[in-house]
């Protein structure tokens, strides 16, 4: 298994990952698939920030992604992102999410990234925050009954790493 970075060409696989999760769970709050020319907006928007959009290859075949944006677009936050990770049903479970999630915090940290959060549903499956303590985070606080998906009413719980005393330089996201 191969961690690199996304390339455009990557991203058809992207939407596919992804889209299984919108329609088939509770994973994330998106309840319509975004199109690969939706990624391709998203893509973009990432690499003007600087911040790592990563993929997991196995043989060829994409199977897991990770990507960081700024948590918000006030300058204040500039030493903060929001990841997010996802990975092909066949993947699970066989090292890729933590491959990829250590992976993400080096390159957030070598960008001046000092904080990086991570907003997971919970879902009643404790594999996402499971991965996300093995990688350092803790849980920071829980919004109660914010989504509503498939019938279900659904908190997020929020996670937070601390990398390292951000920069305040034109490193970091948002200067």
């Amino acid at each position: 298994m191969e961690i690199r970075q996304a390339w455009p060409s990557d991203l058809a696989a992207v939407a596919r990952i992804y889209g299984h999760y919108v329609t088939g769970g509770v994973a994330t709050f998106d309840e319509r698939p975004p199109t690969v020319e939706d990624w391709h907006r998203a893509y973009w928007k990432i690499a003007a920030t600087g911040l790592p959009f990563l993929v997991a290859e196995d043989d060829g075949e994409v199977i897991g992604y990770a990507l960081a944006k700024p948590w918000r677009d006030r300058p204040a936050y500039r030493g903060t992102a929001e990841e997010s990770i996802y990975l092909a049903p066949e993947a699970v479970g066989r090292g890729a999410g933590t491959a990829l999630l250590t992976r993400l915090l080096a390159d957030c940290a070598r960008c001046g990234i000092g904080e990086v959060l991570a907003v997971v549903v919970d879902s009643g499956d404790p594999a996402s925050i499971r991965l996300h303590e093995r990688c350092g985070f803790v849980q920071t606080g829980r919004l109660a009954r914010v989504g509503r998906k498939h019938g279900r009413v659904l908190d997020t719980v929020l996670l937070q790493r601390t990398l390292a005393k951000p920069v305040d330089s034109a490193a970091t996201i948002g200067a």
